[in-house]
């Protein structure tokens, strides 16, 4: 006898991509006439987070939004950064981000609640430390579930793994 369909929801993000895009994003504050002299940069600041920083506020929020520019371009969702506000750091002022990896327990169960309630009879979600496991006995109605997750907003960028 075969095993219920299922797949896995996750919230991960291609570490490579996201270098990728603060490489570009360095780039562009280097060659950018309205960024010269403003002492705008950006870097790593340890494995999952990353630093912006500027001579003014207008300028780091501005950095920022190349930094988001060069993220949605490489297909990374917005809501895998957390930005915080500018604040300022001797004479300069800094942003700092992290990249969300993961589902949080809250919006596991948040998301486990939804399809209990409003997917179809007979699909199960278990959550599984910092993802969901979803089957059932169709896979009609695992792509039902799929279709109902990506209208809802848990604010976390959501990806479907290993459909079986």
């Amino acid at each position: 006898m075969a095993a219920n369909p299922s797949f896995d929801i996750v919230s991960k993000v291609d570490r490579q991509e996201v270098d990728n895009a603060l490489r570009q994003a360095e780039k562009e504050l280097s060659t950018r006439f309205d960024f010269r002299g403003t002492g705008a940069q950006i870097a790593w600041a340890g494995e999952q987070a990353v630093t912006l920083q500027a001579e003014t506020e207008e300028r780091v929020k501005a950095a920022l939004e190349v930094f988001k520019e060069k993220l949605v371009k490489r297909r990374i969702s917005l809501k895998s950064l957390d930005a915080g506000e500018p604040r300022p750091s001797g004479k300069v002022y800094k942003i700092d981000c992290k990249i969300i990896q993961g589902i949080d327990s809250d919006k596991a169960k948040a998301i486990s609640k939804k399809i209990r309630d409003e997917g179809p009879k007979g699909v199960q979600a278990q959550i599984q430390g910092d993802q969901l496991r979803v089957s059932g006995k169709k896979k009609d109605d695992l792509q039902a579930v799929i279709a109902l997750l990506k209208e809802a907003d848990f604010g976390v960028a959501l990806q479907f793994t290993n459909y079986r």
